[in-house]
């Protein structure tokens, strides 16, 4: 065929075109177990950073992590029910990828979706961090819409399971230098001591603009926003007061208080 023959430059593009495809094809096949893999640690760095047992954990070898995560009790929690559900495996099982099963999610009514999430499954994975038989921290799965983006992190609960420990994000893609200031440990450290019930048990954790010490009730259940991240910051309270409402985790908690669910 001659060199200059247009038919041959179109074969030429098309076959170099589908080799590229191909190549891409497997790479990324190849890679996403790999891949999966890094989110996994990644996921677990974030629950071992709260969960109590290090305060390094940003320094901590991959094998460190691992053998820390493997001291949590992972426990899959039946937000219907409010009761451990026994028939999936905890370490295995994905709660955010569940959410968009039919057979394992549920819709959230528009008046409780705070966190703009539309559904959301209804088996969550919990980790308890124990003393022999003692509570010691409860850490919590949270996430919901922010600015821009999914917010997905942690929290975690003294054993009264109404006093924040500590809190995490793992994964956004909010403003840089703004938003992401949500990431920051000065912010998150604020969160520590907060209370989510007050002594009726009402949800009372909210946004509040001012200093934090404005008001007794502020200084217990107020989150202080971050200037120029109003929204992020307001997202992230709105997603927290979602989980621990009573469409997310408050069933399971007064069950656990009273000791109905162990």
């Amino acid at each position: 065929m001659n060199n200059e023959s247009p038919l041959k430059a179109v074969i030429v593009v098309t076959t170099t075109a589908f080799l590229c495809s191909v190549v891409v094809t497997v790479a990324a096949v190849m890679l996403q177990p790999m891949q999966r893999a890094y989110e996994d640690l990644e996921r677990n760095r974030a629950v071992v950073a709260i969960s109590g047992l290090t305060d390094r954990a940003a320094e901590l070898s991959d094998r460190e992590i691992v053998t820390l995560f493997q001291e949590l009790e992972a426990r899959i929690v039946d937000l219907e029910s409010g009761a451990f559900d026994e028939r999936y495996n905890p370490g295995t099982f994905d709660t955010w990828k569940s959410a968009g099963d039919p057979a394992l999610s549920t819709a959230i009514p528009a008046k409780q979706d705070l966190a703009k999430l539309n559904r959301r499954s209804r088996l969550v994975t919990v980790y308890l961090v124990k003393d022999a038989n003692n509570l010691k921290r409860m850490l919590l799965p949270i996430y919901g819409q922010g600015m821009w983006s999914t917010l997905y992190g942690f929290l975690a609960l003294e054993p009264d399971l109404n006093t924040i420990a500590d809190i995490t994000f793992f994964e956004q893609a909010e403003t840089a230098g703004i938003g992401d200031k949500i990431l920051k440990p000065a912010w998150q450290a604020s969160w520590r001591g907060k209370k989510l019930y007050d002594e009726n048990g009402k949800l009372r954790l909210g946004l509040v603009s001012e200093p934090a010490d404005a008001t007794a009730l502020a200084a217990v259940y107020g989150v202080d926003a971050i200037s120029g991240a109003t929204i992020t910051v307001g997202a992230v309270t709105n997603l927290v007061r979602y989980w621990f409402g009573p469409h997310g985790f408050e069933p399971f908690l007064e069950a656990y208080r009273v000791g109905s669910v162990q």
